[in-house]
């Protein structure tokens, strides 16, 4: 594990995890605070909840350093990321995650899984997912992949995963113990929730809620008799103060047990996918590629969608949330998930470069993912991914590096010029250049 943790050390001081840019444009922020306010303004009700009770009393201003860690976080975002490399925010961020008292528990709507919104004394909130079944069952082969469980472990190595290869593109999230009963149960304000609780034959304390899929006394979360590992992912701004934009994904699956999707019967699909707004310009198509990548490395057959800050426009990055369905198989990867990359033919040289970077002896994927993972507080249970998942980890990465190999070679083949790789890195010294 020492080896490990000074491999991660050494990639994240490597140069393409500490490119220069310039200063970031006032346009370019999600959220910024308001230099002067008035009088008539400064009302903490407008952060405050219908009760208060629980919660602290707010005492911040337009200083940094008075916001709690979530609110950073929010006003951290960019155009081009969620959160910069090796920001100073993260610790005090996972920190709250993982000890800050719960003073509120509420169903999340929407959804086909059980999920809850968690809110701490400060005002911050945390999507909270349970552990549904042991870290190392694998997904029944007979399952369809919009019928599987989602993972909490999975969702947490998603977001370091994420971080690893350098999007920066998965909110941050922490693994939990949360007692049922005084974190969840005694505190609730959701009636349809609080019905949902009953003690097992043998003593555990359960719950299933309300949901489209596994929600009833079958399919119950359960504590250990109180205990229930969890995942808690920091949540994204209002929707009043940062709309998203949810958009189809172009290579989604049928969610059929018969019909095939276009792209899986169309060899040629991505020329069409290229001529359509907004994949037709600018780095969204790269920006998806990006996502297949991360998605394929994890095993995650279920990005129907994904989402982007309105504000921004096309020109931005996309979110990469719910990875709960990833990380269902070690013993087997999924070639379909990178049937975008096949068929386009086309990755950042930024990504590339990272791939290259992890595939190597001194950075390998699988070493410094073990890493990081050793940093999250439920590694003191187990491990977050078993052995043969991040052996998967370095098999499918190899894999990704020998289809972008076998599109340069097909591309050198047709007499046409390197146009399998993008170069984002050009962009970028443009940008310091012009910035002075």
């Amino acid at each position: 594990m020492e080896s490990a943790l000074s491999k991660l050390e050494a990639l994240f001081d490597h140069p393409l995890y500490n490119m220069l840019s310039p200063p970031i444009p006032e346009e370019d922020w999600l959220l910024r605070v308001k230099p002067k306010v008035k009088a008539s303004e400064k009302s903490s009700q407008m952060w405050v909840s219908a009760s208060q009770d629980g919660y602290e009393d707010v005492q911040w201003n337009s200083s940094s350093n008075s916001h709690p860690p979530w609110l950073r976080f929010h006003l951290g975002i960019s155009r081009w990321q969620l959160y910069p490399h090796r920001d100073p925010n993260m610790e005090a961020l996972t920190q709250q995650l993982a000890t800050s008292r719960i003073v509120s528990t509420v169903q999340k709507s929407g959804g086909t899984q059980l999920k809850l919104v968690m809110s701490f004394p400060n005002y911050g909130q945390a999507m909270f997912k349970p552990m549904k079944q042991e870290r190392d069952d694998e997904t029944n082969y007979n399952l369809y992949y919009f019928s599987d469980f989602e993972r909490h472990n999975a969702e947490i190595a998603a977001f370091h995963l994420d971080r690893i290869l350098g999007y920066r593109r998965v909110p941050p999230v922490v693994g939990r113990l949360v007692d049922v009963v005084k974190e969840i149960k005694d505190i609730t304000t959701d009636r349809k929730l609080a019905r949902t609780f009953f003690t097992s034959p043998v003593g555990n304390v359960c719950f299933y809620g309300q949901c489209s899929y596994y929600c009833s006394t079958e399919h119950a979360v359960c504590g250990s008799p109180r205990d229930l590992e969890s995942s808690l992912a920091v949540m994204l701004p209002d929707l009043s103060l940062a709309t998203r934009r949810s958009w189809r994904s172009p290579w989604r699956r049928s969610y059929s047990r018969s019909k095939l999707a276009k792209w899986e019967t169309e060899s040629d699909y991505c020329s069409t996918v290229k001529k359509t707004p907004p994949y037709n310009k600018g780095t969204r198509l790269v920006d998806f590629i990006d996502l297949v990548i991360l998605d394929f490395l994890m095993g995650n057959m279920d990005r129907h969608h994904y989402e982007t800050f309105e504000k921004f426009g096309n020109n931005t990055f996309l979110l990469h949330l719910d990875n709960g369905r990833a990380f269902g198989r070690h013993s087997k990867d999924e070639p379909s998930i990178l049937v975008p990359l096949e068929q386009c033919c086309r990755i950042r040289l930024s990504t590339w470069l990272r791939l290259r970077l992890l595939s190597l002896p001194q950075y390998r994927l699988s070493d410094v993912m073990r890493a990081s993972l050793s940093h999250d507080p439920l590694h003191s249970v187990a491990p977050l991914l078993s052995e043969p998942h991040l052996a998967a980890l370095d098999r499918r990465l190899q894999t990704v590096l020998e289809t972008v190999s076998r599109c340069q070679k097909q591309q050198s083949k047709d007499g046409g010029g390197n146009e399998v790789i993008f170069d984002d890195t050009a962009h970028l010294k443009d940008m310091v250049t012009s910035a002075g």
